[in-house]
């Protein structure tokens, strides 16, 4: 399993962020524009997607891991 994927604001524009890297892995215009790069890299190494607003705060999660079938609880 690869690293969480995080977007994130960043001097105006979006970021995508491999959990605990200090440098982004890539940056766009738009929050969907990062969305759409992070739930690629999310697929491709099996990670969570993580989705922060302009506020920084955690909006938006989605799996991409190997998750069990029917979910617990």
């Amino acid at each position: 399993m690869g690293k969480n994927q995080h977007v994130v604001p960043h001097d105006g524009q979006w970021a995508v962020k491999g959990e605990g890297n200090t440098k982004a892995t890539s940056v766009h215009q738009t929050q969907q524009q990062a969305i759409d790069a992070a739930r690629a890299i999310a697929q491709h190494q099996g990670s969570e997607l993580l989705i922060h607003g302009k506020d920084g705060q955690i909006r938006a999660k989605d799996s991409h891991g190997k998750d069990p079938f029917p979910p617990k609880g």
